[in-house]
């Protein structure tokens, strides 16, 4: 086994430092990534619930033209 030497050291210190580099790096592309997932996902929200309110309009106005054509118990 070879023996320690400051030289070793430092090197090994070296890799640590840049695997915590690495690590920082992709933990900073996660973290857009994951903030992007959230954009995305609280936009289909949006879209739902305005597709939710159009649908109820809709039936609204169903019930309406029904009425008026006698084709539905008021």
């Amino acid at each position: 086994m070879p023996e320690p030497s400051l030289e070793l050291l430092m090197q090994l210190m070296q890799r640590l430092l840049d695997n915590q580099r690495e690590m920082r790096e992709d933990i900073r592309e996660i973290k857009t990534r994951l903030g992007r997932i959230e954009s995305d996902l609280a936009s289909q929200h949006v879209f739902l619930a305005e597709q939710s309110i159009r649908i109820d309009r809709f039936s609204d106005r169903m019930e309406r033209v029904e009425r008026r054509l006698e084709l539905r118990e008021t």
